[in-house]
């Protein structure tokens, strides 16, 4: 059965765009996948297609009005290797990294699990589709695996090496008389109308002869009754059964294309790119060249007028008589390896990070900021000194300026201040580099305190630990404990002021008070929390991440489980205060929470609840962790991803961000930060359009309020408790009835009992 393209619109209706339009319905997703590195692009008589590694988008080419395709409208997978568009352009074919393919075909998704999921052992990557009548012949690491269009599935499999081995094949092209297989072993070739093409023995190796010499072949496409062949750096084209060289100079060719009876040419020297038009004479009709749009093409069609230019860092461009236009839809510029953090509606999101096991990773793709339903990318492309700070692996935001602080695992510490000016922080500075690795400057935690105090991990320095005071002042200090490379991680502020630290590599937890005065190095106080009774009692000493909820109690993820502070005053009292290990009930079973799971990232949200990011998808549980709420994972929802690095929760909205492996995505949870009063309530959508079956949001009541929806003359129809500042409703009545059209009144209790009226909803049935 297919699966029906859907797509969720903001409903303005009765209220602020400013306001509602920044997120989608309670109970909804949406994606924040990157567009901004194009792979490939087909062109129909209608849409040009373009494919990311990562995303889908289309352009109608009569007013050039963008769609996006995800997880969130339809597709079944997020990373794409591949798409093949029919000539007429009724069906696309999308093939993703672990070999699912998806079809697209009008409203219709169709797909076709049956290569993934395929006992056949091997590179099942898919490098290329051509789509041919109603047959999709899809180029893999094995072989060429065929694909009926009218019954979605696999019709065959071509296993052609020269002594009926899997080998790879990077692209299959067909004219009237034989389909052709770029593969490693060279250009092979066997007959349209062959009665089995499954039989290796079918393929006629045509490299080594008649002038094109022996080697892998890597790209290929019929060209004016001839096949023009990608070898090495060098072109080559078929005349009367015999190989001419065509084309080939300094530049390296990544891929040639057919189209408008051009042959265009991908190429790349150094640092640049370009996009190289032949003839059919083999002589250059035109050479496309831009410093910021052809930097790594990818591959380049003609079609409606307008070469189209698929770039691996620039995105999608069109290019017409010396002029570009982009067409990159408004998102991060890459996906989110490092933190996230929300502060006043503006998420963070940062890039690079550290490995595994705590090493670099040269991820110079920047951080990004996202506030108005609007993406601003900050790296190297747009500001030539983030060219030297790479892997942000850690975030912080001023409370009282809302200006950024970044840090970089080898850049140092950068302060992006509020009117985009940049200040850094490196050598000539009181960080210190690792000593162990001269001129790498680590940060690798950042946090404000509440007297304003910012606090910073200097991974590897012999004074690991810094803070730069509100007044501009620096002071360092080290951690009392011998640990490798001098390692500390993320840090976090409790509700005394004390600082917890993350040692990495299987170093637990550092507690840190540094007494009356930061000044005072003489009543600073450390603890180092480490797994097993009397040592802290952590479930691991992997620790992976630290949130503190709203009770004041830190919670600790490690690789095998959560740990629970209930006491950090008392972390330096006589008595100790050691992390618990909650037991929760799951099933019939009873066992430690998370206790064979990863925790990779925790973040509380409006009602105290905690969301959970592991490598087998997300849970949310309750504020004691007694209760499983949610559980999404790839399968079950449109995550987009099972491995959930971060997590952050915008509290005004209660939209909550996952950024994974494969990109970032969030759903509008039901909870948002509380408030102290009933104040500025909002309900959403308002009027209730009719057929809408979602959920209605109340939002800006106190923190756990009743909430009663009741008809004009008083009458109770529903009831329930804010969660945080939020409070959300089904539209129907305690029977369970879906209410008919009419306005409701919508009453708010405090905690003395005090009942009125905050807002009203219009309920249109039909």
């Amino acid at each position: 059965m297919p699966i029906r393209i859907f797509v969720f619109y903001c409903l303005v209706l009765l209220l602020p765009a400013h306001v509602w339009c920044q997120a989608p319905p309670v109970g909804q997703w949406r994606d924040h996948l990157p567009y901004h590195q194009s792979i490939q692009v087909a062109a129909s008589a209608d849409k040009i297609w373009c494919a990311t590694p990562w995303s889908l988008f289309s352009i109608d080419v009569s007013d050039n009005s963008i769609e996006r395709f995800s997880k969130i409208n339809g597709l079944s997978e997020t990373g794409i290797t591949a798409i093949g568009l029919q000539p007429a352009g009724n069906k696309l074919a999308v093939a993703y990294y672990n070999s699912r393919v998806d079809v697209l075909e009008g409203n219709d998704i169709y797909t076709i699990d049956a290569i993934r999921t395929s006992p056949v052992t091997g590179d099942k990557s898919i490098h290329h589709i051509l789509m041919r009548g109603q047959e999709a012949f899809l180029s893999t690491g094995i072989g060429i695996i065929v694909i009926n269009l009218d019954k979605y599935e696999v019709k065959d499999t071509y296993i052609i090496g020269g002594t009926g081995n899997k080998v790879p094949v990077q692209a299959v092209a067909a004219d009237g008389q034989f389909f052709y297989a770029a593969t490693t072993e060279g250009l092979k070739r066997a007959p349209v109308s062959g009665s089995n093409l499954a039989d290796f023995r079918s393929w006629q190796n045509l490299s080594g002869s008649n002038g094109l010499t022996t080697g892998e072949v890597s790209s290929i496409a019929v060209w004016d009754n001839k096949l023009a062949v990608l070898k090495n750096d060098s072109v080559f084209v078929s005349n009367n059964s015999t190989w001419q060289f065509l084309y080939a100079n300094e530049w390296r060719i990544q891929h040639l294309d057919v189209s408008g009876n051009k042959l265009l040419l991908s190429e790349e020297l150094n640092t640049a790119g370009r996009v190289t038009v032949l003839t059919t004479q083999g002589t250059v009709d035109e050479r496309i060249e831009h410093i910021s749009f052809t930097r790594r093409p990818r591959q380049a069609i003609f079609a409606a007028d307008h070469y189209w230019i698929a770039d691996t860092l620039s995105g999608l461009s069109q290019y017409a008589s010396g002029r570009f236009e982009p067409f990159v839809p408004n998102s991060p510029y890459s996906i989110a390896t490092g933190p996230l953090q929300v502060f006043n509606h503006t998420l963070w999101a940062a890039a690079g990070g550290v490995t595994a096991n705590w090493q670099p990773t040269n991820n110079k793709d920047g951080l990004y900021a996202f506030s108005n339903d609007s993406w601003t990318n900050f790296n190297a492309n747009s500001l030539a000194a983030l060219d030297s700070f790479p892997d942000v692996a850690s975030l912080a935001v001023d409370p009282l300026d809302e200006s950024v602080w970044a840090g970089s695992f080898g850049g140092g510490l950068l302060h992006i201040k509020t009117d985009r000016t940049l200040e850094l922080f490196k050598q000539n500075s009181p960080l210190q580099q690792a000593y162990f690795s001269p001129g790498s400057y680590r940060v690798s935690g950042l946090a404000f305190d509440a007297e304003n105090n910012l606090w910073i991990a200097n991974y590897g320095g012999l004074q690991n630990i810094a803070v730069r005071k509100k007044d501009g002042n620096w002071r360092s200090f080290f951690v009392p404990y011998s640990v490798p490379e001098n390692g500390v991680g993320t840090i976090i502020i409790d509700d005394v002021n004390q600082k917890w630290i993350i040692g990495p590599n299987g170093n637990g937890l550092f507690c840190f008070n540094h007494g009356q005065s930061i000044d005072n190095p003489g009543d600073d106080l450390w603890k180092w929390y480490r797994a097993g009774k009397g040592n802290g009692n952590l479930p691991d000493n992997n620790v992976l991440s630290i949130a503190k909820d709203k009770s004041g109690f830190i919670w600790v993820g490690t690789r095998q489980g959560i740990g629970i502070v209930q006491c950090p005053q008392e972390a330096f009292s006589s008595s100790g205060c050691e992390a618990i290990l909650p037991v929760v009930q799951q099933d019939n079973f009873a066992g430690y929470l998370f206790s064979d799971e990863q925790v990779q990232c925790i973040a509380v949200d409006g009602a105290d609840r905690k969301w959970i990011g592991t490598k087998n998808g997300v849970w949310l549980i309750s504020a004691d962790g007694a209760k499983t709420l949610y559980r999404f994972t790839a399968a079950n929802s449109p995550l987009v991803s099972d491995d959930v690095q971060q997590i952050a929760i915008d509290g005004n909205s209660g939209e909550v961000f996952f950024a994974t492996s494969k990109g970032m995505c969030s759903f509008r949870s039901t909870a948002t930060e509380a408030t102290s009063s009933n104040s500025n309530v909002l309900v959403f959508p308002n009027p209730v359009p009719p057929g809408y079956t979602g959920t209605i949001a109340i939002r800006g009541v106190a923190n756990n309020s009743i909430v009663k929806i009741a008809e004009m003359d008083g009458r109770l129809v529903f009831q329930t408790r804010a969660l945080g500042g939020q409070a959300v409703w089904n539209g129907k009545d305690y029977k369970g009835r879906t209410i008919s059209t009419g306005i409701y009144l919508v009453l708010v209790s405090d905690d003395n009992k005090q009942e009125k009226t905050v807002g009203k909803i219009v309920f249109i049935k039909k």
